[in-house]
């Protein structure tokens, strides 16, 4: 696995943060919190988009951003865990891995032009 998508996988993890913070941020400094971790998300998943496919990039990057907060939210605030929910997470992360394994790896001349 290439830096580009390790910076997709922790894009995605600061997806989770921020948008946990969208939904609980009551002070100035979690909402400076939660703005740093929108900026630091969209600057991964952006230079990310420079060097590999797009749609790609992106389908990866909110897939895993959805799977970790229906995870989260579980975890941190209560949710009840129901069997349905995690059938579409499986279904969810197994479309993000295929796509990662059906996504070529861009040449090198590619990625110096």
């Amino acid at each position: 696995m290439n830096k580009q998508w390790i910076s997709v996988i922790i894009a995605a993890c600061f997806e989770v943060g921020w948008v946990i913070g969208l939904k609980h941020a009551t002070s100035v400094l979690e909402w400076i919190g939660t703005a740093i971790a929108i900026f630091i998300s969209f600057y991964l998943l952006i230079k990310a988009g420079e060097h590999l496919p797009v749609g790609t990039v992106y389908a990866i990057f909110v897939g895993l951003g959805t799977a970790g907060t229906v995870c989260a939210d579980s975890l941190l605030f209560g949710e009840p865990w129901k069997l349905a929910k995690i059938i579409c997470i499986v279904v969810l992360l197994a479309g993000v891995v295929g796509l990662k394994l059906v996504t070529g790896e861009p040449k090198e001349q590619e990625v110096n032009e």
